[in-house]
């Protein structure tokens, strides 16, 4: 955070004359101007040079990301930090290796795993010392950072969030005169809204709703598949029940599978590229979407579950750590109090990356600015809010995902009922799992 300048108050005695007030106000001001650029360069002379190396676990920031939303700001405010971008390379060598690591990009999902190699320490104690305002954070963010694994530490600050969406083709609606999908849509409403607009016309098979994958519909339940506390999974209870039900009414509309197979393809390609699909409910597409101009798109709220009502994904975050090995771990804190300025959030916002501040004028500002979004309904994404933490992840979630998705198509294809589906999906996790501890 930047750090707030407070004014010079002088008051002046009434029974002064004019002039000498004059006087004064002047000669105090003309100082204080004068020392303030001195006490800061006698600040700035007191931090050395130095170089931070800067990993991320996956693609979240570009080249050109980065540069414009972390290293110029930096640089800008603290020309003595120099940052290595380390975009490609890994952090499980670096650490394998014992390399400098100052800063990570890390999805909360992946927290877990980066945990068990020592990679994290708690924040907490540095954000006080350098005077770091956690209170500007969303706390269920901060939450959910906590949450990640088992410590229940702050391990870092979360930077922003995936967003749910859903999109609709505007043309497929006016083809077959059918209103468009309306805000605070249930899952049910969207699947009967689905059926009118999945049909075959001249030739071309449209598709009224598609659901991206499994996990999407998991996520607003804070249903994480295995818990990381205990490394143990209960698939077979009744919200995986819910979502595997849910899921399958919307395959069973008839002509509503894609030609791919179920959650196979590419549902950028059937949204974006062959314009087939009516609705898509998924993350954040926005850098594709101007893609083709001919798409005739726009948003609206993500479907709620009746007993979930406007919640999405589960805080889905792109998390900045401090490396516990790290040999500049202030400079490491100037780095977040830069990143997490206003200037440089409002900034990420405009430019589709959601902060996750507490204060409404971030989301205000999403995608502001861009030509191409101005006549979207963008605000109705944030109707909707994402859903509570879940337990941590367990370092077995991708395989057990994995798991639990192929008994889910097995069921949406009638091989299987829900029950029976369910039942072998927890005890193959669990066997796996068990198979996989020493």
């Amino acid at each position: 955070m930047y750090p707030l300048k407070k004014g010079l108050n002088v008051t002046l005695a009434m029974i002064l004359v004019a002039a000498i007030t004059e006087g004064c106000t002047q000669k105090t001001t003309t100082i204080d101007a004068e020392a303030k650029p001195q006490e800061q360069a006698k600040t700035q002379e007191k931090l050395e040079p130095v170089t931070l190396k800067v990993y991320q676990t996956q693609a979240y920031w570009t080249d050109e990301d980065f540069k414009t939303l972390v290293q110029d700001p930096v640089q800008k405010k603290y020309p003595h930090i120099t940052l290595e971008f380390l975009s490609k390379s890994s952090v499980e060598k670096a650490i394998t290796a014992g390399e400098e690591i100052d800063l990570v990009s890390v999805w909360n999902g992946l927290m877990p795993q980066y945990d068990d190699m020592g990679l994290f320490e708690d924040i907490t104690p540095l954000a006080k010392k350098m005077n770091m305002d956690l209170g500007r954070f969303d706390p269920g963010a901060l939450e959910s950072v906590k949450a990640a694994t088992k410590s229940g530490l702050l391990y870092g600050l979360p930077n922003w969030v995936q967003i749910y969406v859903t999109y609709y083709n505007k043309d497929i609606f006016d083809r077959f005169g059918v209103p468009y999908p309306k805000d605070g849509m249930t899952w049910d409403e969207t699947i009967d809204l689905a059926k009118k607009v999945t049909r075959e016309d001249g030739g071309t098979q449209y598709l009224g709703l598609d659901p991206d994958y499994l996990t999407r519909m998991l996520t607003p339940q804070s249903l994480g598949i295995v818990d990381g506390r205990t490394d143990k999974t209960d698939a077979n209870s009744e919200p995986y029940k819910q979502v595997f039900e849910t899921g399958k009414r919307i395959y069973d509309i008839p002509g509503n599978k894609p030609k791919e197979g179920i959650m196979k393809g590419s549902i950028t390609d059937r949204f974006i590229k062959d314009k087939t699909v009516a609705m898509l409910t998924t993350i954040n597409l926005f850098d594709k979407l101007t893609a083709d101009p001919t798409l005739n798109w726009d948003v609206a709220q993500y479907p709620s579950y009746p007993n979930k009502p406007n919640l999405y994904g589960a805080y889905d975050i792109n998390v900045t750590t401090i490396s516990k090995t790290s040999k500049h771990k202030e400079d490491a804190m100037r780095v977040l109090e830069v990143m997490f300025s206003d200037e440089v959030q409002l900034m990420s916002s405009r430019a589709g990356k959601l902060p996750l501040m507490k204060d409404p004028k971030f989301s205000a500002e999403f995608l502001k600015g861009n030509e191409a979004f101005k006549d979207k309904k963008i605000q109705s994404i944030f109707k909707s809010k994402p859903a509570p933490a879940a337990p941590p992840y367990s370092n077995f979630y991708t395989k057990s995902r994995g798991i639990l998705v192929d008994k889910f198509k097995e069921y949406a294809e009638s091989k299987k009922d829900v029950n029976t589906a369910l039942r072998e999906a927890e005890e193959a996790i669990n066997q796996y799992i068990k198979s996989e501890k020493p």
